[in-house]
């Protein structure tokens, strides 16, 4: 950690510049894409099952968390999280954090299964339980892919290297989202997962993640450990964000945890839908 600046791209006319510039139309493109795409298929669940239909706060949910993405990715933030550390760690997390938990309380799997023919919906089904499925949908190992990772990236040289070249920040985002979309699944998810254990043991799961986040979140405050290129202050003001940020992401999932905590009571916990999808318009629990 030191006074230079983060980030430091050559200029538009360049190859690098090109690379910088070229998001600002593919990913509108890619959101559009996504949100025009769960709309058809809702519309295609409301017409096959019109008494059943499908939860408009679900559909919800998907959109706002594409707004989200929209947000973070996109000017004005979009470019400053490539020069400024405090715009990096904004947008990680709301890539990593709030878009995934949006965008997995959308149940984009459970609708894929009520809209699919039966044939792609069995071999979704088999692929989702599958063995790589079963161990990247782990609590464990989303834990390890989310939160595991920044150590590894905020305390070695890997976050200069991997953010000195434009391509580097959309990789390091891809990342995020997906790590984030995998643990919220794991922990809180309503799409079905026939690895994800019970609710108290998910709750301890998510306590890892808030105590690991934390103590990182301070250890970088303090400039402990910390390998990143960028002026002290906003090394430090980025450590706040990820800190008070990253707990009220981590007591929204909570939240999201807790409300699937009533079926299990019950003892009659959510199937996994069958091959043809679900018969009904609700969304499976966990």
């Amino acid at each position: 950690m030191d006074g230079a600046p983060a980030g430091h791209h050559e200029g538009p006319g360049s190859g690098a510049g090109l690379l910088e510039a070229a998001p600002t139309v593919l990913v509108p493109t890619l959101l559009l894409a996504a949100a025009g795409g769960y709309l058809l298929a809702v519309r295609r669940a409301r017409r096959r099952n019109p008494e059943r239909g499908w939860s408009g706060w679900r559909s919800a949910s998907f959109l706002g968390g594409l707004a989200v993405l929209a947000v973070a990715l996109l000017p004005p933030l979009g470019p400053a999280a490539h020069t400024d550390f405090r715009g990096h760690m904004a947008q990680h997390m709301l890539v990593g954090m709030y878009a995934p938990l949006a965008l997995v309380l959308a149940a984009p799997v459970t609708l894929a299964l009520r809209t699919l023919p039966p044939a792609p919906a069995r071999r979704l089904t088999a692929l989702l339980h599958g063995r790589p499925a079963r161990l990247l949908t782990r609590p464990a190992v989303a834990l390890a892919l989310s939160t595991g990772t920044l150590g590894l990236l905020y305390f070695t040289p890997l976050y200069d290297s991997v953010t000195g070249h434009p391509a580097g920040h959309w990789l390091l985002n891809a990342h995020f989202l997906a790590s984030g979309c995998l643990f919220a699944h794991a922990v809180a998810g309503p799409d079905p997962a026939p690895a994800r254990p019970v609710v108290p043991a998910r709750l301890a799961y998510l306590g890892v993640a808030v105590t690991a986040h934390a103590l990182i979140a301070q250890a970088m405050y303090g400039g402990f450990f910390v390998h990143i290129h960028a002026p002290v202050d906003r090394v430090r003001q980025g450590a706040e964000i990820m800190y008070y940020a990253g707990d009220v992401a981590e007591l929204l999932l909570a939240a999201a945890l807790v409300a699937t905590w009533r079926p299990e009571r019950r003892g009659r916990p959510a199937r996994a839908p069958s091959p043809a999808g679900p018969a009904s318009g609700r969304v499976p629990a966990g």
